[in-house]
C-alpha cells in the first residue's frame, strides 16, 4: 500500500516504541477495522501510534478513543530501563506525557478524529457500550496489566474486528512475555483468528461466528 500523503510524515520523530512497519500495519487494520465500527487504543504515550490509527479513522471519518493515564508505564518510571526525562515533570514528581500527546494530536490535525481519555483502562471500561472495528493493546507491560486490558475490551470487539497486541516476541531472550501470554490466551480462547504479525505487532481477529469445539 502507498502510505505517501496519507500518514503525517513527522510521525517518526513522535517518541515512542512503534517501528515504522508496525505503524503502517497499524493504519492498514484500522482502515479496515473502521468499515465496522470506531478503533480504540490503550497506551499512546506521546501519541505514535495515535498519529497512525488516527489518520486512518481520519480517512474513513471514524473515531479513534485513546486511553492512557499519561503517567507511564512501568518501565518508563525513574531509575528503569525505559525512563525519559524528558517527560518527567519535576514539579509534580511523576511522568506527564499529556502535553507531548496533545501537540501531537494538534499537528497531525487529529483533534476532531481522537477522543483522549486520561484515566486507567479498567476505569473506562466500566459502562463502556460502544462497540469497536478494532482494539490495540500496549498500555502496561506487567502481566496483570495486559491480561486486564484483554478482559476489559475483547468482549466489545464485532466480528470481524481486530485484537492487536504491540511486543509480542517469540523469543523470550528479546523481550518480556506478558503480552505474548495474554495473546496466546486470547488465542486459545477459540473467538480469534490469528494473522500474520509485523516484527512485535501480533494480530488478531474476531471470528464471524463462534467455532464449537465437540
Amino acid at each position: 500500500m502507498e502510505f505517501k500523503g496519507l500518514i503525517p510524515s513527522f510521525v517518526q520523530e513522535v517518541k515512542g516504541f512503534l517501528a515504522p512497519e508496525e505503524g503502517k500495519r497499524l493504519f492498514e487494520l484500522a482502515l479496515q477495522g473502521c468499515l465496522l465500527g470506531p478503533c480504540l487504543e490503550i497506551g499512546s504515550f506521546c501519541g505514535k501510534s495515535t498519529v497512525y490509527l488516527g489518520s486512518a479513522c481520519k480517512l474513513r471519518k471514524r473515531t479513534l478513543f485513546s486511553i492512557d493515564h499519561h503517567r507511564g508505564s512501568e518501565e518508563q518510571q525513574p531509575g528503569q530501563l525505559y525512563f525519559d526525562p524528558e517527560v518527567y515533570d519535576e514539579k509534580l514528581g511523576r511522568i506527564d506525557s499529556f502535553p507531548y500527546f496533545r501537540t501531537t494530536i494538534e499537528r497531525a490535525g487529529l483533534e476532531e478524529v481522537v477522543v483522549a481519555i486520561v484515566a486507567k483502562s479498567h476505569v473506562v471500561a466500566k459502562d463502556w457500550a460502544t462497540p469497536l472495528g478494532l482494539v490495540f493493546i500496549d498500555g502496561g507491560h506487567a502481566y496483570e496489566t495486559v491480561l486486564t486490558d484483554y478482559q476489559c475490551w475483547s468482549g466489545h470487539l464485532l466480528p470481524g474486528g481486530f485484537l492487536v497486541f504491540h511486543d509480542i516476541f517469540l523469543d523470550p531472550t528479546k523481550g518480556g512475555q506478558a503480552p505474548y501470554e495474554v495473546y496466546k490466551l486470547a488465542l486459545a480462547s477459540g473467538l480469534f483468528t490469528e494473522l500474520p504479525m509485523t516484527n512485535t505487532l501480533g494480530v488478531l481477529q474476531r471470528q464471524r461466528t463462534v467455532m464449537v469445539k465437540e
